[in-house]
């Protein structure tokens, strides 16, 4: 959807179903649902997931086809991709397999190449699309420096062989292609001074060079098309986790010359720390709720003097609650983004109002807006609505947001 100039939409991975098949069927019952709740009249906009193995179909000329003329008879358009999940991504146990392949793999390179090249059929005319990504790796698979360096070597030539095939396709087409690399809490990048280095120690000493020799330009040529084609994927979510201000975050981007090519629109469960023993085994009586086996829920906890201690998942936070010292708690967990509290507790929606507020105040930070709750399956009975109600109350709250 068109609100104000931004290209709106919901990310498709709420959908369960790992085929192509899965996945269209999902999108032919839930689209004109969306739709009609929200009384959309205009082109509907779709930020679409898939997986490695819906890639491999949808990739064949006759699965594209059928796709492009579905799309062209709903008055619907893709915009944006999640090529972050690789495979499998709900009714199983994801936790850390969820950066597996990681970006060290000819797997997650090829993928994204993949989704890329679907894109590129899909996207109107006059239109930049974008793909989210992971941060690289996960953190804790590497148990040294030097482990973690052969790690971002590989990496890094991955990355920038996307920039070539990006480079080579806005030739051939004229449109501008993004892969959209999306820090989160124990990703390899997990906040803004992490997405910095990549680009300050690794993506631009090693890849002007690389791609000045490849394409026969200039070093500073190379830095535009690197910028050009790698930017950020801000999940308000995960910025939020670490405690990361929005305003600053984008000034530090900015300042460096990174761009933000999404903003996923999702809201983390914060908690309060009680200072009473029995406040404490309330609270985690009630937070048990949210500690499911699917996904990862990792805890960033903030003391009263402002030091950040971090827990990988929800459960080992739990385990240290009675004795902690600590005054609120963050978990990587997406709630609802139009519920602002949950019984005792609440969430980080205001960073979702402040981004909005960033982006409207200076529109060429970024266009694309994808609301990115994918754990309705494992949320609280309490907290259920139905998938089509979900969808567009999420929808319909961040366009009242942007409509203030």
């Amino acid at each position: 959807m068109d609100i104000k100039g931004f290209h709106l939409s919901y990310c498709s991975n709420i959908h369960p179903g790992e085929s192509w098949d899965a996945t269209f069927r999902n999108l032919k019952i839930y689209i004109p649902e969306v739709r009609n709740r929200l009384q959309e009249k205009g082109s509907f906009g779709i930020g679409l997931r898939l997986s490695n193995e819906a890639s491999l179909i949808l990739e064949k000329p006759e699965k594209l086809k059928k796709f492009q003329d579905w799309l062209k008879k709903e008055n619907a358009y893709v915009f944006t991709m999640n090529g972050f999940p690789y495979g499998d991504f709900h009714r199983q146990i994801v936790k850390e397999k969820v950066h597996f392949p990681d970006w060290t793999t000819l797997d997650r390179r090829d993928y994204t190449l993949r989704c890329f090249r679907i894109l590129d059929q899909l996207l109107p005319e006059g239109m930049e699309g974008g793909i989210s990504t992971s941060p690289i790796s996960y953190r804790y698979w590497f148990k040294a420096e030097t482990e973690l360096s052969t790690a971002m070597e590989k990496a890094t030539v991955h990355l920038l062989e996307v920039v070539e095939e990006l480079v080579n396709i806005r030739k051939e087409t004229g449109k501008v292609l993004h892969l959209d690399i999306e820090p989160e809490p124990d990703g390899v990048l997990e906040n803004s001074d992490e997405m910095i280095w990549l680009f300050t120690e690794w993506l631009l000493p090693k890849g002007k060079p690389w791609l000045a020799e490849k394409l026969s330009i200039s070093e500073q040529e190379a830095e535009i098309l690197i910028k050009t084609h790698i930017q950020v994927c801000y999940d308000v979510c995960h910025f939020a986790i670490v405690y990361e201000e929005p305003a600053a975050v984008i000034a530090k981007f900015s300042a460096k010359g990174i761009r933000i090519g999404k903003i996923q629109i999702s809201a983390a469960l914060k908690v309060i720390i009680p200072e009473t023993a029995n406040g404490k085994f309330s609270l985690g009586k009630k937070l048990q709720a949210f500690a499911e086996s699917t996904y990862l829920h990792q805890v960033v906890a903030r003391t009263i003097g402002g030091t950040l201690i971090s827990y990988p998942d929800l459960p080992q936070a739990l385990d240290k609650l009675p004795d902690s010292k600590e005054q609120e708690w963050r978990v990587h967990f997406h709630v609802p983004v139009f519920m602002e509290h949950y019984g005792t507790f609440s969430s980080t929606q205001e960073a979702i109002s402040i981004v909005l507020k960033e982006i409207l105040s200076n529109p060429a930070l970024t266009k694309h807006l994808e609301v990115e709750t994918y754990t309705w399956e494992v949320l609280p009975e309490e907290t259920k609505l139905s998938l089509g109600e979900s969808i567009s109350r999420e929808l319909s709250w961040v366009i009242g947001e942007m409509e203030k």
